[in-house]
């Protein structure tokens, strides 16, 4: 099979005996074709068999070092390939077999590299996640998206949508389902001992793995994809930019776009999509959306739903009972984090960015409370609903995500959003709101009570703090969404404030959900999914097109939902809001956002507390501790934090100035 356009001929017998004395060898050499300007000297201690088409081979290839060495073929055996201009191919010490080269493509030092019959390249494989035992298989594909892995894992209740996604995913697989492999452009494939059935993409880099079995790397010149020394991959894909080195060991998953997998990190049957880092530890059954983080040796991630996550040393979950088996899952919803040593029991839920300290053994629920705090307590559940809201850890995490976006390739799959504030978790808030200020008026005014609600404790003073918390929250939401609405209007009258105000559609109403990283109204979701089952999506390529025109959106869907929560929250009606609403709104806005603020600087100035000091000053005593504190983390006022939590301040009192001034009231 031909693989280049190039005019090929078959050798000249000059050229057949030029090559054997190079100490090539072939049966038959009519089966050897090579395009103009073949050089027979790039060839040496050559066996061809099969067909096998060879390009030129006249030129330079650099290697690491600042080495050059000529193009050529070197001490190797090729069946059935098509080989690209200027590949180097040297110390082949079995053979390669069913692949075409790409151009400048370097492959040294190789045992076996062969297609052994038709595969798709670990395409249409489905991967086992969440239940151990089966019943939420995703299909993996080189196109496929974190939302469309959601919708093939969660929406297992309709089941014409997951037939229909099954096919979509086997048309996919039967596509490039093929006898052939391909090494891409300027790869280079070095040291290694074992390729089964690998589609390399161009500029991927392969140095020192162990075994690459089943499966596709998605490689990019904008994004190459890095895999190291003893790396074992089995029933696999790698999208662009990502990098799986020292020692990691990965079997049926998908490795997303800009994640890294390292230092003997081990998993099995799972899904990490984009910007994923794991290290040390271990996943099993795991559907890791993105910025899904576990670093440390004694962490076990399994069987979960995770997405913005940081799990702590020796963090783990069961999903065993000893009863029917690994059947059981968790989900732990976006921006969460677990500190060292916590441990879950499965089935448990827990809210987005959410605190989890100590070992929960009670199934619990903190679904509808985000920005949470669950601590254990002498073997129960406290859940100290909204305290995260003043974390400065909360604020510095919402800002480090998108600086720490690794995707370099132009094409992204997964669609992100960032915002800390959304429908999503606002609507979360107002529904913590109501059930919290319904069990305040339920305890009276007992001192410190606890009561148990979904299998939690709830101390009296956590939620009286709690339902302040999220309405500062939700005004501050509330009012930044206003705001940007009126960013035009010239506030002259009543009228011309409404009109401005009045959403254009009612699209963005109802709930919100987090569709693994993308935030988007389920009524949109809805209709995607009755267009998929209408066969109107006829490819994941279009069907990850409408979820990504979805999420560019967000905001002109955002409004209508805010717009109505802000009539319902401050008692307004669409047809009456007069200017003073808005002042008003503008002045609860400010105030809201400043004592936020200041939570955060006083959360930051813990940080610079005597206490923190305690490890300084160790080579000249205790009174040197404080310079040596201030030489290495600086000082509380110059700290760029809380500087900027400071410059926040004044940006939004001056801002609420401005619009008051417009307001004229």
């Amino acid at each position: 099979m031909k693989y280049y356009t190039e005019r090929y001929q078959p050798l000249t017998p000059t050229q057949i005996l030029d090559l054997e004395r190079n100490g090539c060898r072939c049966n038959d050499w009519s089966r050897v074709l090579v395009s103009n300007g073949f050089e027979t000297n790039r060839c040496r201690d050559v066996h061809f068999s099969g067909d096998v088409w060879l390009s030129r081979l006249d030129s330079q290839i650099k290697l690491a070092g600042g080495v050059c060495k000529p193009a050529g073929i070197y001490h190797a055996h090729l069946h059935n390939c098509s080989i690209g201009p200027n590949v180097l191919i040297e110390r082949i010490h079995e053979y390669i077999s069913g692949y075409n080269i790409g151009e400048g493509a370097t492959i040294v030092n190789v045992d076996r590299l062969f297609v052994s019959g038709k595969t798709s390249f670990g395409n249409g494989l489905g991967v086992e996640v969440l239940n151990e035992t089966g019943g939420r298989e995703v299909w993996i594909s080189h196109n496929l998206s974190a939302q469309v892995a959601y919708l093939m894992a969660f929406y297992r209740h309709d089941t014409q949508l997951i037939e229909r996604l099954r096919q979509l995913s086997q048309r996919e697989a039967e596509a490039h389902t093929s006898d052939r492999g391909e090494v891409g452009a300027h790869a280079l494939v070095r040291c290694v001992r074992n390729i089964e059935n690998v589609n390399i993409g161009a500029y991927a880099h392969i140095e020192g793995a162990s075994h690459l079995r089943e499966g596709t790397i998605i490689s990019t010149r904008e994004a190459p994809v890095h895999i190291g020394y003893n790396v074992s991959c089995i029933n696999f894909i790698i999208l662009s930019g990502s990098r799986i080195l020292d020692g990691a060991t990965i079997s049926n998953c998908l490795l997303g776009q800009g994640s890294r997998l390292s230092h003997l990190f081990s998993a099995h049957d799972s899904l990490f999509f984009a910007n994923c880092q794991g290290e040390n530890g271990e996943a099993c059954a795991v559907f890791a959306g993105p910025y899904t983080v576990s670093m440390h040796k004694s962490s076990l991630l399994i069987a979960g739903y995770y997405s913005f996550l940081n799990a702590g040393s020796g963090s783990n979950q069961s999903n065993h009972l000893y009863k029917l088996g690994p059947i059981h899952q968790g989900i732990v919803e976006r921006g969460s984090k677990t500190t060292s040593d916590s441990y879950i029991l499965w089935p448990s839920h827990i809210g987005p960015f959410t605190l989890v300290m100590g070992r929960h053994v009670d199934h619990v629920d903190s679904s509808d409370f985000p920005f949470s705090y669950l601590i254990e307590d002498h073997n129960e559940t406290f859940l100290v609903p909204g305290v995260n809201l003043r974390s400065v850890g909360t604020i510095r995490d919402a800002k480090k995500w998108p600086e720490r976006d690794r995707r370099t390739d132009s094409h992204k799959l997964d669609n992100i959003n960032f915002n800390l504030l959304s429908p999503y978790t606002v609507g979360k808030m107002l529904k913590a709101h109501r059930q919290l200020s319904e069990l305040s008026q339920l305890l009276g005014n007992t001192e410190d009570h606890k009561i148990a609600y979904r299998n939690m404790r709830i101390r009296q003073r956590a939620l009286e703090r709690g339902i302040r918390l999220y309405a500062i929250a939700i005004v501050k939401f509330l009012g930044n969404s206003v705001i940007h609405r009126l960013r035009n209007c010239p506030c002259r009258s009543d009228a011309e404030v409404r009109a401005h105000l009045l959403p254009q559609s009612e699209r963005g109403l109802g709930r919100w959900i987090d569709l693994c990283g993308m935030l988007v109204p389920q009524r949109e979701i809805e209709q995607t999914i009755e267009a998929i089952k209408a066969g109107q999506i006829a490819s994941l390529d279009e069907l990850n097109t409408t979820l990504s025109s979805l999420h560019q959106e967000y905001y002109d869907l955002e409004w209508p939902w805010a717009y109505r929560e802000m009539l319902e929250w401050f008692g307004l009606e669409a047809d009456k809001i007069t200017c003073e609403d808005i002042r008003r709104i503008v002045d609860e806005w400010e105030r809201s956002v400043v004592e936020l603020d200041q939570m955060l600087y006083e959360d930051a100035k813990k940080e610079f507390a005597m206490s923190i000091k305690v490890g300084f000053g160790l080579a000249a005593g205790a009174d040197t501790r404080e310079a040596d504190f201030e030489c290495v983390r600086g000082g509380f006022d110059t700290n760029p934090f809380v500087l900027s939590v400071l410059e926040h301040i004044k940006t939004k009192q001056t801002l609420a100035d401005s619009i008051r001034e417009r307001l004229g009231v």
